[in-house]
């Protein structure tokens, strides 16, 4: 299914949601939903037709057209049962008021009184509609004209007749049982020609089946087509008339068959002939369908469509038979002897026979759903499913099937077909909804979110939101795990547009972006290891980040779009830091906090989330400084100027002091010490937060005594700083030297290693005293 499709298709179901309120256009037979997506389908399958695209199977062609005849069905069905019904009188009033009645307008008054009668004429229309296109026999110059010219020249010669040759040439000289045919030629042109009308017929193009058979030179044929017709005289009728005709404009004033029964049991007798020809035969079970002529009728149907008007066909004919049969047919069809019967009202047993004749007629349409076909998808195809539940006004049960069959996997997502059978069903029940028809909610959730995963995997990120509004209290899941299956694929801009619709399509937007970094969290964590194990070396260098480790960090786009969900966002950001940093990745951590915005910085509620975030920022303003040391003591060369070196070392000392003065800030002030309660246990949080205190404490210990040490050439009195440094690491009022306790982090003989070694650089300026510097200030 093209790109194309999809969002044309989003585009009715938006413009028809605008007219929500409004049944009559929802139903329009030319605007309404359902002629706009069965129009889409016909011009897609023109499109798909016209180009012959290699890529497009016929299964899908048959699955399109097949969506487009079901949009009809629908449209034909649904405005009667969803509007208020016009009044009609009742058969019996008219016989009443007038005895001369028209069979025509009996039948008409006939198929009003009964609903079901009338849905399954309107059934037999769209049938006629959908039917497949007749193929015309080549029309000959002549009736018979090779078996004429075969019995003329036996008649010049003398020679008589071919063998097994008809000597005469009326319509019935094959039918009298004496084996004689026509000329091949001739007999297959009358096969073809049987096959044509029936075609027509089937298509419910009786004038067309006329056309044809006069212009084949056969009449008679033709005239008894037209016998089919029910009689009509509008003059005489109690009706108005609609097309500006006066009946003196007719030939008689009237038209039809006055005589229609008698006409009918001749086609039923000439059908179960066994001298006619299976064509013939079939043509005759087609222009009377009734039980006796089923079996042949049956006969030539090759598809499941085929089978359905058949079965309609018959139900149709008896009952409007039965009911001309109660009514005494009429003067028309009954004579003077109907003028004597006096019409009886409606009563009870009229009403229980209708109960009566509902279930049968239920009964033969359910045999349907088993049928075998010849041709085109079967019986069991999900579109004919689908078409006889409608038929059968069982549309509930119908999602509750299909939406069972998607969550047992019967269907196969990968098939040509699904695509179309999940769009189809998705737009049935936003349809239902929209007409006010009660969908099961479960199945429509099913179905929704199958159609959902359709657009997932076509790409349309643009029509998800539209659909996932759809799902009700389910919508916000629904969109934010679309917005999480994004991963990386989306940049931050894309993110935003997409997140902007659900706005668009009445979802909660805040709550749609919290889930959804929610999710995406969820989704990052179960796939990276668990904070827990050995502190990671921070001197090692860096992996880059790995596709899991950037869908984590830009978890936090989700709720930094929009002010109102930056307390969220505050609160996500320091359980991605602590990950960050408790697995040693600093520079990921860093990137987080450039990516957030600064307004979260004024957040002072909660307190512990927000004194744990002002942490974070307080060590990375100590990282940024450690490193613009390193960097200011690289820019040291040996050829400076005594102006420039100056300079330089002024900047060096500042930067040194600033650096100084941070750290031993943050040393001092129970930096990622979370407080709590003595009844409360020690959290997750507790310990992630000690996890990470455990690694960087005492790396900035070591930071700053080397920068400290490496800068007492230049800085005079840093080697006594340095030295001072382990009194604030011993003092029992920070227990900084807890931190060093670890077994796999850096250990406190590491950093008495370096203590050591300062202590013996200040010894040598000269003296024994090893607390000298600290006097001297070396």
């Amino acid at each position: 299914m093209s790109d194309s499709l999809y969002a044309a298709c989003a585009e009715v179901l938006t413009t028809c949601q605008n007219l929500k309120d409004n049944l009559a256009g929802l139903l329009d037979p030319s605007t309404g939903f359902a002629p706009r997506l069965r129009h889409l389908c016909r011009d897609k399958i023109d499109e798909l037709e016209g180009t012959a695209s290699a890529d497009v199977s016929q299964a899908e062609l048959d699955a399109l057209r097949m969506e487009a005849n079901t949009w009809g069905l629908l449209q034909a069905l649904m405005p009667a049962r969803k509007m208020e019904p016009v009044s009609h009188p009742q058969p019996e009033t008219l016989l009443a008021q007038n005895p001369f009645t028209p069979t025509v307008t009996l039948a008409q008054a006939i198929m009003y009184a009964s609903p079901l009668l009338s849905e399954l004429v309107v059934v037999r229309e769209w049938l006629h509609e959908t039917a497949t296109t007749v193929q015309h026999p080549e029309l000959t110059t002549g009736y018979w004209k090779f078996t004429k010219h075969n019995v003329m020249q036996g008649l010049r010669t003398g020679a008589g007749t071919r063998e097994g040759l008809v000597r005469d040439m009326d319509p019935d000289a094959v039918n009298r049982g004496d084996g004689k045919t026509l000329a091949a030629d001739d007999a297959a042109f009358e096969k073809s020609l049987a096959q044509a009308v029936y075609s027509f017929i089937r298509a419910g193009r009786l004038d067309d089946a006329v056309e044809l058979c006069r212009k084949a030179h056969q009449p008679w044929r033709a005239a008894s087509i037209r016998g089919s017709l029910l009689f009509q005289w509008r003059a005489i009728a109690n009706e108005q008339r609609d097309d500006g005709l006066d009946d003196e404009d007719n030939a008689e004033g009237w038209q039809g068959n006055q005589r229609r029964r008698l006409w009918k049991s001749t086609c039923v007798r000439a059908a179960l002939n066994l001298n006619l020809s299976d064509p013939e035969r079939v043509v005759f079970a087609a222009l009377a369908p009734t039980p006796q002529t089923f079996t042949i009728l049956k006969s030539a149907c090759r598809t499941w469509e085929d089978h359905l008007w058949a079965q309609i066909s018959i139900l149709c004919e008896e009952k409007q038979s039965s009911e001309m049969m109660r009514l005494k047919g009429c003067f028309w069809e009954g004579g003077l002897a109907a003028l004597e019967e006096t019409p009886v009202p409606l009563n009870d047993q009229d009403e229980e026979e209708e109960v009566e004749w509902e279930k049968e007629v239920t009964t033969a349409l359910e045999t349907l759903g088993g049928v075998v076909v010849e041709d085109g998808p079967p019986a069991d195809n999900a579109f004919h499913v689908s078409q006889l539940a409608i038929i059968l006004n069982r549309i509930q049960p119908l999602l509750d099937s299909f939406a069972t069959g998607l969550r047992d996997g019967i269907y196969d997502p990968d098939s040509s077909e699904y695509p179309t059978m999940t769009r189809f069903f998705a737009h049935l029940c936003l349809f239902l909804q929209m007409i006010d028809i009660h969908t099961p909610p479960l199945a429509t959730q099913v179905i929704l979110e199958a159609y959902l995963q359709v657009l997932e995997a076509a790409g349309q990120r643009e029509l998800i939101a539209m659909y996932a509004g759809a799902l009700g209290d389910n919508a916000v899941e629904r969109y934010a795990m679309f917005l999480t299956s994004l991963d990386l694929s989306a940049d931050i801009k894309e993110r935003r547009l997409a997140l902007t619709r659900a706005r668009e399509h009445g979802l909660d937007v805040d709550t749609v972006a919290v889930v959804t970094a929610e999710r995406t969290i969820e989704k990052a964590f179960e796939r990276l290891p668990q904070l827990r194990g050995p502190l990671p070396s921070i001197i090692a260098l860096q992996p880059e980040p790995s596709n899991v480790e950037m869908l984590l960090l830009r978890s936090i786009e989700w709720t930094t779009f929009l002010e109102t969900t930056y307390d969220t966002a505050l609160e996500q950001a320091t359980v991605i830091l602590r990950y960050f940093l408790g697995t040693g990745r600093v520079n990921l951590a860093r990137k987080l906090l450039d990516m957030l915005p600064p307004e979260i910085a004024a957040i002072s509620e909660p307190e512990d989330r927000a004194t744990e975030y002002l942490h974070y920022r307080q060590f990375f303003n100590i990282w940024e400084l450690l490193d613009r040391v390193t960097e200011c003591h690289s820019l040291q060369v040996s050829l400076m100027n005594k102006d420039t070196r100056a300079e330089w070392l002024c900047d060096y000392k500042e930067l040194i002091e600033q650096c100084y003065g941070a750290i031993v800030k943050l040393l001092t002030e129970d930096w990622m010490l979370p407080g709590r309660e003595a009844d409360e246990g020690v959290d997750r949080r507790h310990l992630e937060m000690l996890r990470v205190r455990q690694i960087y404490v005492p790396e900035l210990i070591l930071r700053l005594h080397v920068m400290l040490y490496s800068s007492r050439e230049h800085i005079s009195g840093n080697l006594r700083v340095a030295l001072e440094l382990a009194n604030i690491v011993a003092d029992s009022r920070y227990k900084l030297y807890d931190d060093f306790l670890q077994p796999d982090g850096r250990r406190l003989g590491e950093y008495l290693g370096v203590v050591r070694q300062a202590v013996i650089a200040g010894m040598e300026s000269g003296g024994s005293d090893s607390f000298r510097v600290l006097q001297v200030g070396v």
